[in-house]
């Protein structure tokens, strides 16, 4: 699987700033201090998920990141695949080249593991991740109360 920390990060980063998005424009460094990524490394994040039309940058004081569509429209596997990250678990990148330039014995198996996590990933939005897609709501307050999120929506939670 090659799932690594750059699309792992992306994701972090996506819900951190739906968490925090209806207070307006959320800043890197904001998001670089609770999550405890590097600030050059969301840069680079950021600039992918602005070029797949997954946030807005607003320039000026107060600026920073927005979602440039609400957060039920944008799944998981959206921002993955944004910042390039490539899920696929067989050994040739899908070509079926495997094995001595044909089709390894496992093959099958491996591409129906990816097409079954990028299924998941594609059924799961940011906005369910935000309200906690596999945690009780107890568990969220207490990420939530953890990053410091003041958005008055959650507070009931």
């Amino acid at each position: 699987m090659r799932l690594t920390t750059k699309g792992r990060f992306a994701v972090m980063a996506m819900a951190d700033l739906a968490l925090h998005s209806g207070l307006g424009p959320v800043t890197l460094s904001s998001i670089s201090e609770r999550q405890k990524i590097s600030q050059s490394y969301l840069d680079q994040l950021f600039g992918k998920l602005r070029k797949r039309n997954i946030v807005v940058a607003v320039r000026g004081p107060g600026g920073g990141y927005c979602l440039a569509r609400p957060s039920a429209q944008i799944s998981v596997a959206d921002i993955v695949v944004a910042v390039d990250e490539s899920v696929d678990a067989t050994r040739c990148g899908g070509k079926a080249n495997c094995h001595d330039e044909k089709q390894c014995i496992t093959h099958d198996l491996w591409m129906g593991l990816n097409e079954a996590l990028y299924g998941y990933m594609s059924g799961v939005s940011l906005q369910q991740l935000v309200d906690g897609v596999s945690r009780s709501k107890s568990e969220v307050k207490t990420v939530i109360v953890n990053q410091n999120v003041t958005k008055p929506a959650l507070a009931s939670v």
